[in-house]
């Protein structure tokens, strides 16, 4: 799984990224995740991200200007695992 979390470093991002690990650690995904940090421009403009922080997960928007909650996070990845 590939989880991307798009934004400028800003502590809503960070925020964002603390609650991803926390939900890939409950959900038991920890070592069959990646999550990367995307901050560059040309590649939010290229995937059409807005407001950030932005979280894709395989290569799926699922969340954009906000700071979704460690239960949101994992109910997404649940989706995106059906």
């Amino acid at each position: 799984m590939k989880i991307e979390i798009f934004g400028t470093g800003c502590p809503k991002c960070q925020a964002v990224e603390r609650n991803v690990h926390r939900a890939l650690k409950e959900l038991g995904l920890e070592d069959r995740a990646q999550v990367l940090d995307v901050r560059d421009p040309k590649e939010m403009a290229a995937r059409g991200v807005i407001f950030t922080p932005a979280l894709f997960i395989d290569g799926k928007k699922v969340s954009e200007g906000k700071v979704p909650s460690v239960g949101e996070i994992m109910k997404l990845i649940g989706e995106r695992q059906k």
